[in-house]
């Protein structure tokens, strides 16, 4: 993103906590998941770091052919050509005659090769005088070819002698693979190849999220230049809600709003939100490529959302470690959850549209056109033909264990043919248990919230009803809807509507 050109959050904290380690001289890799912002961050770091003294070389693999991984030597001539030796340095720098020699002798060979020894010695002359900093943006494009990791070990080796001979102040990789997993890229079957060829890497424990204060700001300047008025930092935390700060989808969000002449508003959120679940992006396509290369990431998903899980993270585990590499999880007070809101939904809509074809979802495209009327949803009479499906569809030989670990699977199964295209769901995470979990549908501006939970008596359940009406106070609706998954052999099923204090709760047995 171009500042002058795009509405950007400030990200000063990233920019100034990236400066403090290239300051302290540290070597470092800025990883996140696709379209992060690393190469936003790069680009202002450079600007920074020029601005205070430094020579900063921004470099990219991306474009290079196939021939400049041929050996560490063709390798090593193109990323000099890509620093622009000799014409940048001596148009900036006041070099000796035997320095420019020495440039000209480095990237002028026919056959496009720099030798370990000339590259050393080049990199030793230009930085004895200067603090010289080098990034190096995309590596991912590079990461499949053995030629970058021998790379690595050079810059390495040039490292640990730097008290003896000059070498870079500090470099720094952006991608999405981190060092140790670079292996694993080139080849995705060897699961177990997690050794780094750069273990000089210090560790980048910046939080690149976008928060809510930071876009608030942003849609400041927005509604200035428009001429506009609406509540900027409610905009801003509704935003957050849905993308806990992941820049691809502030960003995606605003300029949907924008392009299509939503409100600046709950609705117009709301309709954004719709937009992007459908949609094709790079982002989601990303992720779906992700998860059919890594199948027991999939299933670790799957666990998370649909049997409640409590997963303790850990960063030994070895697809926890690809789940956050690729910003696909992070770690929420010691447990796994998915990064945000939009991408929750997004697997939601991906694991329950497998179950296509299922006799739950049959039945939900042959009654689909009941439950709409005047443009308003009937909850109810949906939660009511769900039960009665349900009753009949799974019966007592079926493992009850089975029904409990995956009951909000199978009531998404029946709900998503029913809103799609006109509604969203999302599942709070505060309440997604095993025993328990709260389902959010927004459809033409209603919301209904539906509680999804196991059945373990009666005291639990009036628990359970004091909960839900708590919760309908924080969304300001009076009803709610409580869906109790019961095993009991005596169970009566059906549907009624209890009263709890000032809200209506029609709860279902099933």
């Amino acid at each position: 993103m171009i500042a002058d050109q795009h509405y950007m959050v400030p990200i000063d904290r990233q920019v100034n906590a990236a400066a403090k380690m290239v300051e302290d001289g540290m070597y470092f890799a800025i990883n996140r998941g696709r379209q992060y912002g690393k190469t936003t961050t790069l680009s202002f770091l450079q600007k920074h770091l020029s601005d205070k003294g430094y020579a900063v070389f921004s470099i990219s693999f991306e474009s290079l052919p196939d021939s400049a991984f041929e050996s560490l030597e063709t390798l090593l001539y193109a990323s000099l050509e890509k620093m622009e030796f000799p014409l940048h340095w001596t148009s900036i720098r006041n070099l000796s005659d035997s320095s420019v020699q020495l440039l000209h002798k480095a990237v002028g060979h026919e056959q496009k090769q720099t030798s370990t020894k000339e590259y050393t010695q080049l990199i030793a002359t230009l930085c004895s005088t200067d603090r010289v900093v080098l990034l190096i943006d995309e590596v991912d494009a590079a990461g499949n070819y053995p030629q970058f990791i021998k790379f690595l070990g050079l810059l390495r080796e040039m490292y640990l002698m730097r008290n003896m001979v000059p070498t870079f102040q500090s470099v720094i990789l952006a991608g999405v693979y981190d060092i140790k997993n670079l292996k694993l890229k080139m080849r995705p079957e060897e699961q177990h190849q997690y050794n780094s060829p750069w273990n000089i890497a210090a560790p980048f424990n910046v939080d690149m999220s976008l928060h809510a204060d930071g876009i608030a700001e942003m849609l400041s300047c927005y509604m200035l230049d428009h001429d506009m008025q609406f509540d900027t930092q409610r905009m801003a935390q509704l935003i957050y809600d849905y993308t806990s700060g992941y820049p691809f989808l502030v960003s995606r969000l605003c300029q949907i709003i924008d392009e299509n002449g939503y409100t600046w508003d709950k609705d117009g959120v709301l309709q954004a939100v719709h937009d992007i679940l459908i949609e094709r992006n790079t982002l989601f396509d990303d992720m779906m490529k992700k998860l059919d290369e890594f199948p027991k990431l999939r299933d670790l998903l799957k666990d998370i959302l649909f049997s409640g899980k409590k997963i303790a993270f850990s960063t030994d585990e070895v697809y926890m470690q690809i789940a956050s590499m690729f910003s696909f999880i992070k770690n929420e007070n010691g447990t796994v959850a998915v990064t945000c809101r939009l991408m929750e939904t997004r697997l939601y809509n991906l694991f329950v549209g497998e179950e296509n074809g299922s006799a739950m979802n049959s039945q939900a495209q042959l009654d689909k056109n009941q439950f709409v009327h005047d443009g308003h949803l009937d909850m109810r009479h949906l939660i009511e033909r769900f039960s009665v499906h349900f009753n009949e569809i799974y019966r007592p030989e079926y493992d009850d264990k089975f029904v409990e670990s995956w009951g909000r699977k199978i009531f998404l199964t029946y709900l998503r043919p029913i809103i799609n295209g006109v509604g969203n769901y999302y599942i709070e995470p505060e309440t997604r248990n095993l025993t328990r979990s709260d389902l959010v549908v927004d459809y033409r501006g209603q919301q209904f919230v539906v509680e999804l939970k196991i059945w373990r008596g009666n005291s639990y359940n009036e628990r359970g009803e004091q909960q839900l009406k708590e919760y309908l106070d924080f969304f300001n609706v009076q009803q709610g809807y409580l869906v109790s998954f019961c095993f009991n052999k005596n169970k009566q099923p059906g549907i009624r509507d209890v009263a709890v204090g000032d809200k209506i709760i029609c709860e279902a047995i099933v």
